[in-house]
């Protein structure tokens, strides 16, 4: 379940006019039974499966709450990265935790920070020091060991690893959970986004982390337009996320 597919794929924009019109003028987050609304003009909106949009806390509600408020003259999802996570979390999640929590293991079976590169020696001490260093807060805080590898092919983990990510997973609650796995997808590791969902690191510093090879090689050849607008892209998903954390934590 990655950020490009499974239930947190998103789809190409659609036309404007196909996009449906504003048509309320308050949007807000208000307590309700089993925990908070976002409410457009009194009313609690649904989720693709027809379930009401409440949230567990309040800070959540309010930050889903201000991406209706933040539509003009029509509903763009696309730029509702908040509110698509949490009809996710709404719709799914709690029918297939089992799935999820698999495939956050799986990441965590070929996460990112484990393959570190040959040469040059500046990458692989960059590498060594700054992805080492998430790998040492995993093992210190989640009891997760890692074995890291300087080579490319694929190199399992300690099974022993992934049942305890598993594990873990499975104690989330949905939203959490839901949270984990896009971000796992979106930054090729489950030890990031942990990592940003207990506060470890921010959004743009995960995302700089999982990018660390292309921004070495940026800083040598330069960077094109294209990889710099797919950069600028990521970096608001990663910084969205980060909020989307923060207001559970709170």
């Amino acid at each position: 379940m990655s950020a490009r597919t499974g239930y947190f794929a998103v789809a190409d924009k659609p036309d404007l006019l196909q996009r449906p019109r504003r048509f309320y003028k308050l949007a807000a987050a208000a307590p309700v039974e089993g925990g908070f609304a976002v409410q457009l003009d009194g009313r609690t909106p649904k989720s693709p499966a027809r379930k009401p949009l409440v949230l567990p806390s309040l800070a959540l509600a309010q930050l889903v709450a201000g991406e209706w408020d933040a539509q003009v003259e029509v509903i763009d999802s696309t730029a509702m990265p908040a509110t698509r996570l949490a009809f996710t979390a709404i719709d799914r999640i709690a029918e297939t935790r089992a799935e999820v929590a698999a495939e956050v293991a799986a990441y965590a079976g070929s996460d990112l920070l484990c393959y570190h590169a040959e040469h040059p020696t500046p990458l692989v001490e960059r590498q060594a020091r700054e992805w080492g260093a998430m790998l040492d807060w995993a093992k210190a805080e989640l009891g997760l060991s890692f074995a890291p590898v300087n080579t490319v092919v694929h190199a399992p983990q300690p099974p022993a690893t992934l049942a305890a990510v598993e594990a873990l997973a499975l104690t989330l609650d949905d939203f959490s959970l839901a949270g984990v796995a896009y971000g796992a997808g979106l930054l090729g590791s489950t030890v990031l986004s942990l990592a940003l969902r207990a506060g470890a690191v921010t959004g743009r510093k995960a995302l700089d982390l999982s990018r660390l090879e292309e921004i070495f090689q940026a800083d040598i050849w330069g960077q094109d337009a294209e990889a710099a607008a797919r950069a600028q892209a990521l970096a608001i998903e990663a910084e969205a996320l980060d909020q989307w954390f923060a207001a559970l934590r709170r």
